[in-house]
């Protein structure tokens, strides 16, 4: 019998499946602040049948802000976030928020401040100088982190998931190419770790037992004089000893290796297109002139669960950890090959875009259910700068756009 459908325990709560739709980011936090289309939004994964859904990346201080359209913690939003969980419990499902600070993946305008970062550097993405942090500012954030918890017990939050891969300043600490620091927070991996170490400390002393903790990591940043697989290893034994519920394996960065985040290719003409020319006119540009450079294609086929075996690795080096798998779920097959590797519950991000009901038509059909979405990644591509929309849900998408969707669809569905 599947367990796929079977109540699972994640520390003090219990999850109605083995389902968590992942903290992919919607762009819906309008002003910093949430918004009918994201509660709606989350309301219909809820109602779709998932497990337990992540409200994406809200930062623990202004000064980890990204984007215009994303949370962070302050009190003015309380009863907006509250009425957000509301609506995800009415539905039976739990909420969960991912938390973090954005680190150098900023500017000035944004955030309110120069950049933070492990290290004094330039951000050719924003563009923009930023600095290191200073030890009071770290000891400041690790205070922020644990606040961030109390927050989001405040606002209805069931469950917290800490921000440490994909280049976020956590992340960035691991980095020994970002981190480039000669006191106690650089040099070593233990040392380099510090700073997450701290961080899960603060975090789990403000958890208490009525909040579950999950935690994301970058595998590995995938690319030469980033994390390896093998320090990735290592940051994992580390989180398992703070007693956390669980730690969702990803891989890659936003900065350097993006698609081996998501899988298969940057949609390049959407990504162009719904910038602003004035504001990001340098982004453009480079797109034009070298976007495959930038943001290389990782090759995906549809059904490919690309970071399994990688998950797989990790599994058989700690054990004890309970980790949940992301990447390319996009079926009931896929689903039960997942649990059968002995995964206990696992996160989706794409298809829930595609079809917000996805884990209810799973049930309700035979085990050959497959999502109709084929990866053409325009949801990421429009995310960036607009609310996150799968193409079949826009109205009058132009022709370029089409044929760039059409033409992603059918080499991954080859």
């Amino acid at each position: 019998m599947s367990i796929l459908f079977t109540p699972f325990k994640l520390g003090p709560i219990t999850l109605r499946n083995r389902t968590i739709r992942s903290a992919a980011f919607e762009n819906m936090a309008y002003g910093n602040s949430p918004s009918d289309d994201l509660i709606n939004y989350h309301k219909s994964v809820a109602q779709g049948g998932i497990g337990m859904t992540t409200v994406a990346y809200c930062a623990v201080d202004l000064s980890g802000v990204s984007f215009d359209g994303q949370l962070y913690v302050h009190n003015e939003i309380k009863d907006g976030m509250r009425k957000l969980t509301d609506a995800i419990h009415a539905e039976g499902a739990k909420a969960s928020i991912q938390l973090g600070h954005c680190g150098n993946m900023t500017h000035f305008y944004t955030c309110k401040c120069m950049p933070w970062g492990p290290s004094t550097g330039f951000n050719m993405y924003s563009p923009t100088l930023y600095r290191g942090i200073t030890k009071d500012e770290i000891k400041y954030l690790v205070k922020k982190f644990g606040e961030a918890v109390d927050w989001s017990r405040e606002c209805g939050f069931d469950c917290v998931e800490i921000h440490c891969g994909h280049a976020y300043l956590i992340s960035q600490f691991l980095n020994p190419t970002l981190n480039r620091r000669k006191d106690e927070y650089g040099g070593s991996l233990e040392n380099r770790m510090r700073f997450m170490n701290e961080v899960l400390d603060e975090v789990m002393l403000h958890a208490k037992d009525d909040m579950a903790v999950i935690v994301k990591i970058s595998m590995t940043d995938g690319y030469k004089g980033g994390m390896t697989l093998e320090e990735g290893i290592e940051v994992a034994k580390a989180i398992n000893k703070h007693g956390v519920h669980g730690i969702v394996l990803s891989a890659g960065t936003v900065s350097k290796t993006p698609m081996l985040i998501l899988g298969g290719a940057m949609p390049l003409k959407a990504l162009a297109h719904y910038m602003n020319p004035w504001k990001f006119w340098w982004l453009k540009l480079g797109l034009i002139i070298a976007g495959r450079l930038l943001i290389p294609t990782v090759p995906y086929k549809k059904g490919d669960l690309f970071f399994l075996e990688w998950a797989k690795k990790f599994k058989k080096e700690v054990p004890d950890a309970n980790f949940i798998y992301v990447g390319g779920v996009t079926s009931r097959k896929n689903c039960e090959t997942v649990l059968n590797e002995g995964f206990e519950c696992f996160q989706m991000g794409h298809v829930l875009v595609n079809d917000p009901a996805f884990v209810n038509h799973m049930k309700e059909s035979d085990e050959n259910y497959c999502s109709k979405c084929l990866r053409s990644n325009y949801c990421i591509g429009r995310m960036y700068t607009l609310e996150m929309k799968c193409h079949h849900c826009v109205e009058n998408l132009p022709e370029k756009l089409r044929k760039e969707v059409e033409e992603a669809e059918n080499n991954n569905a080859l």
